[in-house]
């Protein structure tokens, strides 16, 4: 459904340069989502393949040591993204001796990432709330040391971030002015916790990683943050019990698609497109682990 720009832009200034920023709708999208048809059908695979991967943690003799390594597969792929090199025999070998066979700031960055994860699943299990400041605080582990560790931990943006080119007038896209992001995350977290738009969890989780990286609210490790955003709703929602459904690989094999839709949803409100790729990845990623288990 073409529904139209799904924000407003607003001039600022930075560096002297009049830049148009991008400052997102709440959610959910309206008009409402049609959730009807083919979309449905895709939801309802989608939920079949968690389903089965959620029962793989009931079965695994040793859950543990499958979790241990299926997370750090993960955190490696996902650092891949924003362009470390780490492999996971070097994340291994670090975590071990602490002497990597690539640039320490690479296998810390994915080092982060793991220990980040297992914050954020250890603070839900204590029964804290999917929110914002547990946001900030994956935000402040995953930039606790290395790269980023300048930029911020644990804090929203307090400036102006672009994506792509070398300065904003020139960026392929300017979220929200810094002053409005703390407005925007609020406005997020109630979606988070929405339940009278009697939407499925895993379209909410669909709905808020577009929503999360349109807003970029941090100054570094926006990418990381939204991917595991996926992860911890539906853990925190009762869909997973364990943190096994990862999109970073889907993702990376589509990088190309990815941006486009989420390009898309901004600029013609194509909300139902990005829902029927994403649960598709969801979909797909579930099966290749329960194949692999």
């Amino acid at each position: 459904m073409k529904r139209g720009i799904t924000g407003r832009y607003e001039v600022t200034v930075v560096g002297g340069e009049r830049v148009d920023t991008f400052v997102p709708a709440p959610l959910p999208p309206r008009p409402a989502l049609d959730l009807m048809g083919p979309l449905q059908l895709a939801l309802e695979r989608a939920h079949l393949a968690l389903g089965r991967l959620d029962s793989l943690s009931t079965l695994l003799p040793d859950t543990s040591l499958f979790l241990y390594a299926y997370v750090r597969k993960e955190a490696v792929l996902s650092s891949q993204i924003e362009g470390t090199q780490s492999s996971l025999a070097d994340l291994l070998l670090f975590e071990l001796d602490e002497a990597p066979g690539v640039p320490l700031d690479d296998v810390v960055e994915v080092s982060n990432y793991v220990a980040a994860l297992d914050h954020g699943i250890t603070r839900l299990h204590e029964q804290f709330p999917l929110s914002n400041r547990l946001i900030r605080e994956i935000h402040g582990v995953l930039l606790s040391r290395g790269r980023g560790s300048g930029k911020d931990p644990g804090e929203f943006r307090r400036s102006q971030n672009w994506i792509g080119g070398t300065r904003p007038g020139k960026a392929r896209f300017v979220p929200p002015p810094h002053h409005l992001v703390p407005d925007c995350m609020a406005s997020l977290e109630r979606f988070l916790h929405e339940e009278a738009d009697g939407l499925p969890l895993l379209v909410r989780a669909g709905l808020a990683h577009v929503q999360f990286e349109t807003i970029h609210p941090f100054l570094d490790g926006n990418g990381r943050v939204r991917r595991l955003l996926v992860t911890f709703m539906l853990c925190h929602g009762g869909v997973l019990r364990e943190p096994l459904l990862y999109l970073s690989l889907y993702f990376k094999q589509h990088r190309e698609d990815y941006y486009r839709l989420l390009g898309e949803v901004r600029t013609s409100g194509d909300w139902e497109a990005w829902i029927a790729f994403f649960l598709e990845g969801a979909r797909h990623t579930a099966e290749g682990a329960v194949a692999t288990a």
